[in-house]
């Protein structure tokens, strides 16, 4: 059996982003995906297509290719009064380097840094962790299977199933069904 859509694939995999590591999975907490469903980076997908249990990679993606370039329209200023919730700011949240979770005109949630606070405003800056950066990427795949019929459908770990939040998705962060 091949890496392929809708298999299932076990890997273990060190991050390296500028000579540091920058995320790292073991044999005991594997990455597991269901290959092909758009969960992961395309470019790392095709640099393991049809792979097999006990294949190695080692494989660079940059920064264009992976999380984009850094741009600086990423970076905005919002009134402070939007993360108020009954008059009040939760206190510590606007912390200069915290990353809020925020939602787009599209209902999504983004994290957002804050990088400045000042009376009535809060610079943020919604550049992925790693726009910029180019990425390295070394592994093995550790296990192989056929996804099942209720994973394609509800996802691996049934982030996609059906649920009942009242209709207000914004509530559960999910896709409503």
């Amino acid at each position: 059996m091949t890496v392929n859509d809708n298999k299932v694939v076990s890997l273990i995999y060190t991050l390296e982003v500028e000579g540091a590591v920058k995320d790292q999975t073991t044999v005991e907490n594997p990455l597991e995906f269901i290959f092909g469903v758009g969960s992961l980076l395309p470019l790392f997908e095709d640099n393991i297509k049809d792979m097999t249990i006990g294949d190695k990679f080692d494989f660079n993606i940059e920064a264009k290719d992976g999380y984009g370039e850094y741009t600086e329209e990423a970076i905005v200023d919002l009134a402070k009064n939007i993360f108020e919730i009954d008059g009040k700011i939760n206190e510590g949240l606007l912390e200069i380097g915290n990353v809020v979770p925020m939602m787009n005109s599209q209902g999504g949630v983004i994290p957002g840094k804050v990088l400045e606070v000042t009376d009535d405003s809060v610079k943020m800056d919604f550049n992925h962790e790693l726009a910029g950066k180019n990425l390295h990427f070394t592994g093995e795949i550790i296990a192989l299977r056929e996804a099942t019929d209720k994973e394609l459908t509800e996802g691996l770990h049934g982030e996609r199933a059906p649920h009942d939040c009242g209709g207000d998705c914004s509530s559960c962060g999910s896709n409503c069904h």
